[in-house]
């Protein structure tokens, strides 16, 4: 709609993606993303993290399959949809108001990572193996037959890098 609040964030999935079947079959997905802020202070030379943002987000039908066939908890994700406000009473009697996603389109972000896409059938993408990039088992990319090449996942090991998990947060591996 014209009027809809469209964001995008850039987070990690806090936990794998939700799939269930409404009464007349229709698949829908909910999952949270976790969003750290990071800024450098030149005073102290240093990275520091704000508080973290966690958001519901959903989608609906065949989107939401194949969110919930391709995505995984850890994965450092980029989301695009509609923010709606839902406004609820708790059992006390107060109004509360939750904030959640409407998706558009996610998939895993490449900074870090690399993805294979399978195209569905029915036309529509789908991200569902050959994730990579420090979270779960990654598949390491097939070395040409004939010459030995070095395992790419051992200077991996070694590095330092910064999956975006903030100070409070587990590691997703």
């Amino acid at each position: 709609m014209a009027n809809d609040t469209t964001i995008t964030i850039v987070g990690n999935l806090v936990a794998d993606p939700e799939l269930r079947f409404t009464p007349n079959g229709a698949a829908v997905t909910n999952l949270t993303i976790a969003s750290t802020p990071r800024t450098y202070d030149r005073a102290t030379g240093e990275w520091k993290e704000g508080a973290t943002l966690f958001l519901r987000a959903s989608a609906w039908k065949d989107h939401a399959e194949n969110i919930a066939n391709s995505l995984k908890k850890g994965m450092r994700v980029i989301a695009q949809g509609n923010l709606k406000a839902r406004t609820y009473e708790t059992k006390e009697g107060q109004q509360r108001t939750a904030y959640e996603l409407e998706l558009l389109e996610i998939g895993p972000s490449l900074r870090y990572a690399t993805a294979q896409t399978t195209r569905n059938q029915q036309g529509g993408g789908n991200f569902q193996s050959g994730y990579s990039g420090g979270f779960g088992q990654p598949q390491a990319p097939a070395a040409p037959q004939g010459k030995p090449q070095p395992d790419p996942w051992a200077q991996q090991a070694q590095g330092n890098y910064d999956w975006g998990i903030g100070a409070n947060e587990e590691a997703p591996f």
